[in-house]
């Protein structure tokens, strides 16, 4: 007998009100997505920033403190980063300077 495939995939189920139904849906179609997709790619999101927000770096004492003199040397400039900041706003200059 042939052994049944295994699912990795796995039904997800909520209760939503019909406003919060139709919010989705609409969010979903604005960016080519069905509503599963949707849904899921902003459950996932929101999961990952609050692990994130809620991670816990665990280091050594020397580590730590490499860490800090890290920290604590003086900025290096980025001459790339110089350069961009160094030029006038896009609102600063006339339309007819842009090509």
């Amino acid at each position: 007998m042939a052994k049944p495939l295994e699912r990795k995939d796995r039904p997800a189920s909520m209760r939503l009100p019909e406003s919060d139904d139709a919010l989705i849906d609409r969010a979903a179609r604005a960016l080519g997505r069905s509503r599963t997709e949707f849904v899921r790619e902003a459950a996932v999101r929101a999961a990952e920033d609050v692990l994130m927000d809620k991670g816990l770096v665990r280091m050594s004492g020397e580590s730590l403190a490499e860490f800090i003199a890290l920290l604590e040397q003086p900025a290096e400039a980025v001459p790339a980063l110089v350069d961009v900041l160094r030029r006038p706003a896009p609102w600063d200059t006339h339309s007819d300077d842009w090509q």
